[in-house]
């Protein structure tokens, strides 16, 4: 039997396109967010630091801005918006807030904390509805 190095070749990038793809894609798991994307959807992010590439530096994170953060008050990161930029004894630290809750997070977010801001093509942030419920389930979330 001969090895098509052709074929092996084609998917072998097929399977790298893949893999980029999915660490570009976030599955949302609450909604807090709401109405601007909902648990089970995926968002598209850049990420600040992908193998090396600065996709978006979060120094220039702007008001409006879709971000994923480290939080210090959750032990996972969270996917919110930038309501507020402000300066605190020379640093730049961003307020926060799930466009569905009710207050802003609970603490200010240095830029370090930012790791990936949600796509957005205009002023539509790029959102696959519900087929994140699937992950969700898998991770009994």
């Amino acid at each position: 039997m001969e090895i098509d190095w052709k074929e092996v070749a084609s998917y072998a990038i097929i399977l790298i396109i893949v893999l980029i793809a999915a660490q570009h894609l976030n599955v949302v798991v609450s909604g807090s967010m709401e109405p601007a994307f909902y648990r089970g959807d995926i968002v598209m992010v850049q990420k600040a630091n992908f193998f090396g590439i600065d996709e978006f530096n979060p120094e220039e994170v702007q008001v409006g801005d879709v971000v994923v953060y480290d939080a210090a008050w959750y032990d996972q990161p969270v996917i919110h918006r930038v309501i507020n930029i402000t300066d605190i004894n020379g640093t730049t630290m961003y307020v926060i807030k799930g466009d569905n809750n009710d207050r802003a997070d609970p603490y200010y977010v240095k830029a370090s904390q930012i790791q990936e801001k949600v796509v957005t093509l205009g002023d539509n942030l790029v959102v696959i509805p519900k087929i994140g419920y699937l992950s969700l389930w898998l991770r009994g979330l």
